[in-house]
């Protein structure tokens, strides 16, 4: 189920981060794979401020998680990480579903996230769940600077893209719910911090 992350759920994020991060060393992108996942105080501020949640087990254990920000009036995906352990279940869409929910109850204008453009768990599969990658002149100024800073870190050094989904409620969740191809329920976008390291379940 999914639930708000709490405090004692953090220590276990990272452990699930570097597991949904072993796929990228298959493909060559071994630095992506070796970044180190965010600390317990970086997870602390997300959790604090309500925009982090987990998928937990049937003992109550974290296996996934998502960290969202608002970002010029849209929620923007920070981070998805489901365990591999519970791959192909489409956890990591119901994460995506249950973020849209919180961006329409708060009346946010949509989703965005920032993603690797090549990656089949990642922008390939971000478009399935009705995301449209983003012109440059499309950009919103908070946009940019999440680009800048991801820059910044090296992470063009594979093609990237920045991503959209608009629309509230119903048109969202529904969007998400889209999804009929089975993919990884990997790390969906691997944006933000975790992309110095944004990730894909299915």
């Amino acid at each position: 189920m999914i639930r708000t992350a709490s405090p004692t759920d953090l220590s276990a994020l990272p452990a699930i981060e570097r597991a949904a991060g072993e796929p990228f060393r298959a493909i060559g992108m071994t630095a992506i794979a070796d970044d180190e996942p965010p600390t317990v105080d970086e997870l602390t501020a997300f959790q604090r401020d309500g925009r982090a949640w987990v998928w937990a087990d049937a003992d109550d254990r974290p296996a996934a998680y998502v960290l969202t920000e608002v970002v010029d009036g849209y929620a923007h995906i920070a981070q998805v990480s489901v365990h591999p352990g519970h791959a192909r279940r489409g956890i990591g869409r119901r994460l995506v579903e249950h973020v849209a929910e919180w961006a329409a109850a708060g009346g946010l204008a949509g989703l965005t996230l920032t993603t690797f453009a090549e990656v089949p768990w990642n922008a390939p599969y971000y478009e399935r769940l009705g995301f449209r990658v983003l012109a440059d002149e499309e950009l919103s100024p908070g946009l940019r600077a999440v680009r800048a800073d991801e820059a910044a870190r090296g992470l063009d050094a594979w093609p990237r893209v920045t991503m959209r989904c608009d629309g509230q409620g119903a048109a969202l969740a529904g969007a998400a719910a889209a999804l009929t191809q089975p993919v990884l329920d990997q790390t969906i976008s691997r944006v933000g911090r975790e992309d110095r390291l944004p990730n894909a379940p299915d």
